[in-house]
């Protein structure tokens, strides 16, 4: 469905692409305006949340084509280098929920000594990371690391917006400690305080989460007791670009 969505907004956006820009953001903003007095303002708040959800749905879909297959966040936003900095030559480094290996490219690429393994239970994005360019360094594994992990020990665990599509966090992080045992956790999820709009939502009862398949997105009260219940300290935490950015042991 989505496939066909798509194509259709191929052969259509040719011909609405020949109306002047002036007019089809005229008939845009008009349709939203209509909408806003459509009806009560709790319920005119969840349909514009909507609406704005599904534009940032098609700029992020845009922005992949832009990014010639990797989104230009990770450029523009520097946050690879968070989770490179904070990790010594040498190091034995498991990144969990790697999706199409991203950050495991770049900290492989920047440390070259360590060695690096991507977890990931979506086989699709796990193909599409192994036909990457990747050092010898860098190795995939197909698996659900929240009923298994690989036996043996790392020093550094990377949870890259991982943490909030699990139900039992605490639970998850306590395993993974028990484990393997990690040096240090290097931690990424997205921030509830990152925009009063976000509140807005939690409190007329709209979705407020930036993905379907959340279970939360935290306030940096609530990450740290998480942290604290799982038996971990917080050594160094951030908010930037609207995440939570930690490094914890």
């Amino acid at each position: 469905m989505k496939k066909f969505i798509l194509m259709m907004a191929e052969i259509f956006g040719k011909f609405w692409g020949l109306i002047p820009k002036r007019i089809r953001l005229g008939i845009i903003v008009s349709l939203i305006l209509i909408e806003s007095r459509s009806g009560k303002l709790v319920n005119v708040f969840k349909n514009l949340f909507e609406i704005k959800d599904k534009v940032d749905w098609v700029i992020n879909e845009r922005s992949m084509f832009y990014g010639l297959g990797e989104h230009p966040k990770h450029r523009l936003t520097k946050y690879h280098d968070f989770f490179i900095q904070r990790i010594q030559n040498s190091n034995k480094v498991l990144d969990i929920g790697c999706g199409y290996g991203a950050v495991a490219r770049s900290v492989a690429n920047a440390h070259p000594d360590c060695q690096v393994l991507g977890v990931d239970m979506d086989l699709s994005r796990l193909d599409q990371a192994r036909k990457s360019t990747n050092l010898p360094n860098l190795k995939y594994l197909l698996a659900d690391a929240t009923k298994d992990l690989p036996p043996e020990k790392w020093d550094v665990v990377i949870l890259s917006n991982v943490l909030e599509h699990i139900a039992d966090r605490v639970v998850f992080l306590r395993k993974i400690k028990e484990t393997i045992n990690p040096k240090k956790f290097l931690i990424r999820v997205p921030n509830f305080e990152r925009d009063w709009q976000i509140a807005l939502r939690k409190e007329i009862g709209a979705d407020y989460f930036s993905d379907a398949d959340h279970k939360i997105e935290h306030t940096i009260q609530e990450f740290e007791d998480e942290i604290t219940q799982a038996g971990l300290s917080i050594v160094n935490l951030s908010t930037p670009w609207g995440e939570i950015w930690a490094e914890c042991i």
